[in-house]
């Protein structure tokens, strides 16, 4: 048995679609586990680039199965509209299967999450309004609608009571039109058929592939610091996108995972509101947001940026039983005269070593920094670590050292191609 879980160590964006697509190859399944479409990864391939955002990444492999799992919010006209979009580039999309118990989500989501945001003002929480969070909330209040459902003989039936109340609250609550009943049974009648054929019982096809001895990774969304849970509350996503979430959002035992590794990238970068130690707010952050082109695959909003937060990377090794790192974008770093990795946080009289619940006092936390010289040469057409400059390699070694999680994957740019593995995963 060899199962792989690929999991976010910061905020999101850190580059887990490569790593994936990398891993992908070895893998005989892929398998997503949590969120929904409000999460992007961007796979380069070639000249081509492709951005997957419910499809998980190994569909580029065509002897690999896909897999979403039961713990995915499936929006079935964003599903469909990636699947034109693979097969008009000439990728083939049937070797993708949709768990019959993972949640849908529905036009009355989108529509509070776009009505909540707006109340929220000043306080909102930054969400991509794709409908995620309302979805969960409805999976959690028992109101909601599954995949088995969507393909079921009462759809309409289920679909017209659902949205006679979502209308009574949109038009009570948030003095709103409501949506159109029929217009939505319509569109959905239509998606149930295209999407019946990939529909399966998910969790019995990756335990008996677990059984067979199969290599199995289980991708990630997301980051650890946007787990509902374990993440700045409440600035964070929906669901569970820590290792621990993996193992329910497939339909697996946790003692089936035995890797864990963490992507992370070699600066720290956050999307919306919410605390950010290490963040820049100078020339130097508008530089590594320009030269890692620092814009959201979903959204395409600028990303904040800064230094590495080892504090932060620290906790999520912790909460995630992480086995090992992937040091994602590490070219990105060559020509800065020196690099900073944030080894602690100074609140008022107080050094905090580990990652801190309140907001109140992260937002008032000052980052503690080690300096290391940086680097010039331009390391994208490196392919061992020894290649590398010797000052990378000291940047690489001390967040081992600080984090205590060796480095197995090191990336220098887009492309397959460009990674350095140090050590095996599968």
């Amino acid at each position: 048995m060899s199962t792989a879980v690929i999991v976010g160590a910061q905020w999101g964006d850190e580059g887990k679609g490569k790593v994936i697509d990398y891993l992908a190859k070895k893998a005989d399944l892929v398998v997503r586990g949590q969120g929904g479409n409000n999460a992007g990864h961007t796979v380069v391939v070639g000249d081509k680039k492709y951005a997957l955002h419910l499809i998980p990444s190994g569909v580029l492999y065509e002897d690999t199965l896909n897999i979403i799992g039961n713990g995915v919010v499936i929006d079935p006209e964003g599903f469909l509209k990636e699947i034109d979009g693979l097969n008009e580039k000439g990728v083939k999309t049937d070797h993708i299967y949709i768990s019959d118990r993972a949640h849908v989500v529905m036009p009355y989501h989108k529509e509070i999450d776009r009505l909540s945001e707006e109340l929220r003002g000043e306080k909102k929480i930054g969400t991509t309004q794709k409908g995620i969070g309302p979805c969960y909330m409805d999976k959690v209040e028992r109101t909601g609608i599954r995949i088995v459902d969507l393909i079921s003989d009462k759809i309409e039936t289920i679909i017209r009571e659902r949205v006679a109340y979502k209308n009574f609250l949109i038009e009570k609550l948030y003095e709103s039109p409501p949506l159109d009943v029929d217009k939505i049974v319509e569109d959905y009648l239509k998606y149930a058929q295209r999407i019946k054929p990939f529909v399966r019982d998910t969790g019995v096809i990756v335990y008996n592939a677990l059984q067979e001895g199969k290599k199995v990774l289980l991708e990630g969304a997301q980051g650890t610091m946007l787990d509902i849970d374990y993440g700045t509350y409440p600035y964070v996503t929906s669901s569970h996108p820590i290792s621990g979430g993996f193992a329910i959002g497939s339909g697996i035992g946790p003692n089936m995972i035995e890797e864990v590794l963490g992507i992370a990238k070699a600066y720290t970068t956050r999307v919306g509101s919410g605390p950010f130690v290490t963040e820049l707010f100078d020339e130097t952050g508008d530089l590594i947001r320009e030269k890692g082109h620092e814009y959201g695959t979903t959204t395409g909003r600028a990303r904040r940026c800064g230094w590495f937060d080892a504090v932060a990377v620290r906790y999520s090794a912790r909460v995630n039983g992480m086995t090992s790192v992937a040091l994602m974008l590490l070219d990105v770093l060559s020509g800065f005269e020196e690099v900073k990795i944030c080894t602690g946080y100074q609140y008022k009289d107080q050094v905090i070593m580990d990652f801190p619940s309140s907001l109140d006092v992260l937002d008032e936390c000052e980052p503690i920094y080690e300096t290391i010289k940086g680097w010039d040469e331009d390391i994208t057409e490196a392919t061992t670590f020894e290649e590398l400059p010797v000052n990378a390699q000291r940047y690489v070694r001390k967040i081992e050292e600080i984090i205590n999680v060796p480095v197995k994957i090191i990336s220098i740019g887009p492309k397959r191609s460009q990674t350095i593995m140090i050590g095996e995963i599968f």
